[in-house]
């Protein structure tokens, strides 16, 4: 199957957008106030999964621009044990919790490629949702202690609004994938499957009814 490869304009795109929803992520995050300064909790090991072609083809940008055959081993590694680690929660009917492949001393490696979940953990959020239900997200368990502290309700609290965000992402998705994204298949997977599995490849499409 071909390689599903980023072209220039669209790694550009996604560096835009990933720096728009930094900038909103920075705004909220003062306003409520909260920093990850000294928390006691790395949110590296919390289970995200990911559901696009093109953040995935960007992480596999980032890995190709490491260009340190040692540290790329030990992402392996760590992404293989993840995986089997994974299954072994899952099969036990509990949720995850591992720290993520890219951690290394604490600090992630492919920062500047983490995915869009990496990015809003933290602050509260909202999402409209195409058929116009609103969605509401309190943020990290740090988050919501300040909050609490704060805000007489939740909903008082300032709140980052995802829904722009994910509206151009959405986009560059369908581009990427020539505006025939709903015949090919969900993507669904952790970090770690995605550093194990390679690059995202064109996969067979679903057929057309």
């Amino acid at each position: 199957m071909k390689e599903i490869f980023l072209p220039p304009e669209l790694i550009q795109e996604m560096t835009e957008i990933y720096d728009s929803l930094q900038e909103s992520y920075d705004a909220i995050a003062k306003k409520i106030p909260l920093t990850c300064e000294g928390c006691p909790d790395n949110c590296c090991d919390s289970y995200f999964l990911h559901h696009t072609y093109a953040e995935w083809a960007y992480l596999w940008v980032g890995i190709r621009r490491l260009r340190d055959d040692a540290l790329f081993d030990r992402i392996m590694s760590r992404a293989k044990e993840y995986v089997e680690k994974c299954k072994d929660y899952q099969d036990a009917d509990e949720r995850p919790l591992l720290m993520c492949p890219l951690n290394e001393e604490g600090l992630c490696v492919l920062y500047s490629h983490r995915m869009l979940i990496c990015r809003m953990h933290g602050v509260p959020a909202t999402l409209t949702r195409p058929d116009g239900q609103q969605l509401r997200f309190p943020g990290c368990f740090r988050c919501q202690e300040i909050v609490r502290e704060n805000y007489l309700a939740e909903e008082y609290s300032p709140a980052m609004d995802r829904t722009v965000l994910f509206r151009r992402l959405a986009g560059l998705e369908s581009r990427l994938m020539g505006h025939k994204r709903h015949l090919f298949p969900r993507v669904k997977k952790t970090i770690a499957e995605m550093i194990v599995e390679g690059p995202p490849r064109i996969p067979t499409p679903h057929c057309e009814r």
